[in-house]
């Protein structure tokens, strides 16, 4: 499945940028780092009809990054996306990332431009399908009558008495979870065994590790961990480290491997998909690089090469709402991310908030993502750009 790539021509007017903090309470622990508030930038564009369209940029990292991308998107975008016809998001994407090209390197940022330009793309494809008056994954797979139950898994289980958080999500009715690792053998071992008491025996369990290990502590962490019966252990060592490193690992050790949050450009999923055999989950993030039109390409070459998609999201309820769009579009076994601790800034900027349903979201008719910020609401958490 390919997005369409004609009738959907479009030229933008106006292009609005938000930011949002709100309070972590929990803190969300990583391996590298905590979180201790919630950002979230979010883009609005809209045409000369009126015609509107919402995009998330990723921001997590670092902490004073949100108000930054969120300034880079006021002061790069509006000059180069808006006041001309373009053909299609394709188009688009393409050319301001060409053209944004040159100052990447320059400033050293291609990482917080890639991210303004993915958001940028996810608001372009939401507006057209507003406009057609279809629901997104529609827009995306026109061969789609209806859109299958997209399975969910509960992320971010901190190693702060994960068993509890894994309780009351699956009380929610989540019933496929992921546990952060990364905080030593002893600790990880207690917590996949107190998580695993908890979700029963056959309940699907991953792990994280946020890039915590050299490639020698991983092979030694796979073999530690995989009585657990792990579905799969994400970015144990960095994200950088070359392909054949990872296929070591990966016939090093007995647990799947699964990354692609911090993969940017074509070319490096490319790299992991065709002439790696270290990755077997994929996982692109809608709002750190290409958007449905960069992601949509990666999904095509994951599933024609037998791995698993399961589009990554960390963030707020815009961007996640698109992965469920994104997922539900290109079908296939796998899941997309819902972080398990409190986020405001979810429900607030993606209203109605989603269903769960036996672990699974069912995606409707609506046009577009179906969903919209509500910004009276979340005007406490509104951080002023000027």
């Amino acid at each position: 499945m390919k997005a369409p790539a004609s009738g959907h021509s479009f030229r933008l007017d106006r292009l609005e940028v938000f930011v949002f903090r709100a309070p972590a309470d929990p803190p969300v622990q990583t391996s590298f780092g905590i979180m201790r508030d919630r950002p979230a930038v979010l883009l609005r564009v809209t045409d000369a009809h009126g015609a509107f369209g919402w995009g998330e940029v990723w921001c997590n990292f670092p902490v004073v990054g949100a108000e930054h991308r969120a300034r880079m998107a006021q002061t790069y975008l509006p000059p180069l996306a808006c006041g001309r016809t373009w053909a299609d998001p394709a188009e688009c994407f393409e050319t301001i990332t060409q053209r944004l090209a040159v100052l990447a390197i320059q400033c050293g940022e291609p990482g917080t431009l890639n991210q303004i330009v993915a958001g940028l793309d996810m608001a372009i494809w939401d507006l057209l399908a507003r406009r057609s008056a279809v629901p997104l994954w529609r827009l995306l797979n026109p061969g789609l009558a209806d859109a299958a139950p997209v399975r969910l898994y509960a992320s971010g289980l901190n190693p702060t008495a994960p068993e509890a958080l894994a309780a009351r999500k699956m009380a929610e009715g989540y019933r496929a979870f992921k546990l952060k690792v990364g905080f030593g053998a002893e600790r990880d071992d207690a917590n996949l065994r107190a998580v695993r008491a908890t979700i029963g025996p056959d309940a699907p369990l991953m792990v994280d590790a946020n890039q915590a290990w050299s490639l020698e502590e991983a092979i030694q962490a796979g073999h530690r961990m995989a009585h657990h019966g792990l579905a799969w252990l994400e970015e144990p060592v960095r994200a950088d480290t070359p392909p054949a490193d990872w296929a070591t690992l990966a016939v090093s050790q007995p647990l799947p491997l699964a990354g692609g949050e911090n993969l940017a450009g074509l070319d490096q999923f490319e790299r992991f998909i065709e002439d790696g055999e270290g990755l077997s989950v994929i996982q692109p993030d809608l709002g750190k690089w290409g958007g449905f039109t960069g992601c949509l390409e990666v999904a095509n070459l994951a599933l024609a090469r037998g791995k698993l998609f399961c589009p990554h999201w960390l963030g707020a309820g815009i961007g996640l709402t698109a992965s469920f769009h994104l997922k539900a579009a290109v079908g296939g076994a796998g899941y997309v991310e819902v972080d398990a601790n409190p986020n405001p800034l979810r429900d607030l900027l993606a209203t109605p908030a989603f269903r769960l349903e036996d672990g699974c979201v069912r995606l409707g008719q609506a046009p577009g993502l179906g969903v919209e910020p509500d910004l009276a609401a979340s005007r406490v958490y509104l951080i002023p750009l000027n």
